[in-house]
């Protein structure tokens, strides 16, 4: 088997983290390796000295904003993520630090199940991010007021929302940028999008969820300065007024370890502080 281990070094927890699961690794025969600039660090072989494809898992440290970075850092690699939060909500990094050993013990033994999760493609005139793991946002910035937005779905009709702007989010992006703008949390295996207007000129105007192999076209009509697509606020690029760009179904999918011991609903209760039955005093 051989692991990539993925880290902040210049965070001491993430490196001194990273070195005892090199030793941990290295001890059961796992072979490990990590990215090209922190070999010395960790004093194992760097990524580019296998092929992609020979790599069976990542072990990602940090937040979710650590994994996205990871994943657009490195597009070539298909493998599923052991993702670690050393972060703060750690929607995605659901392992905690303090049980790294005992979920690697689990992971080295098979008793774990990958989920393959769906991600977006975004397809537009000049070069475009090849992938979102999280959302696709279409934005008004630097325009200082409302912009207007029209959206197709599958070459019909859809709305023209006059608005900052429109997220288009997976099930794993629920949980972050659209949550925050009142989407509504998807089940993260769900094969579908959420699409949630910022700040709509409307209270009429509420999210929705769409299938997955369906296509939204998001044409920018407003006259004004460009706007700004972002992918997973990582990658970006602009669009003048009259472009377009057209999101759907990524071809990739982004794959995550998931162990028995932690799951998806108990990680919400956790980090959004759902408080369950309300008790009078």
């Amino acid at each position: 088997m051989i692991a990539a281990i993925i880290a902040n070094m210049d965070k001491e927890e993430a490196r001194d983290l990273s070195i005892k699961v090199r030793d941990f690794l290295v001890e059961r025969g796992v072979t490990v390796v990590t990215d090209d600039a922190c070999c010395e660090a960790l004093d194992i072989a760097p990524i580019s000295s296998v092929a992609p494809g020979d790599i069976d898992v990542i072990i990602a440290m940090g937040g979710d904003g650590s994994i996205l970075h990871m994943l657009h850092n490195h597009p070539d690699l298909g493998a599923p993520v052991f993702a670690v939060n050393l972060g703060g909500l750690g929607f995605m990094a659901e392992i905690p630090k303090e049980d790294v050993f005992p979920c690697l013990e689990d992971f080295l033994e098979g008793r774990y199940r990958v989920e393959e999760r769906v991600m977006l493609h975004g397809a537009a005139s000049g070069e475009v991010p090849p992938f979102a793991v999280n959302e696709i946002v279409v934005h008004r910035s630097p325009n200082p007021c409302l912009v207007d937005l029209a959206i197709d779905v599958d070459g019909k009709y859809f709305n023209t929302f006059a608005a900052d702007g429109i997220i288009i989010a997976t099930p794993t992006g629920s949980t972050a940028y659209s949550l925050a703008a009142g989407g509504p949390i998807l089940s993260p295996e769900l094969d579908a999008f959420v699409m949630t207007p910022i700040a709509p000129h409307t209270i009429s105007n509420k999210p929705f969820v769409f299938r997955a192999d369906q296509t939204i076209q998001v044409r920018h009509l407003s006259d004004g300065k460009p706007i700004e697509v972002t992918f997973d606020g990582i990658a970006s690029f602009t669009m003048a007024t009259g472009d377009a760009i057209t999101v759907s179904r990524s071809e990739r999918t982004f794959k995550l370890v998931c162990l028995d011991r932690h799951d998806f609903f108990t990680t919400l209760r956790e980090k959004l502080n759902w408080s369950g039955k309300l008790r009078s005093r």
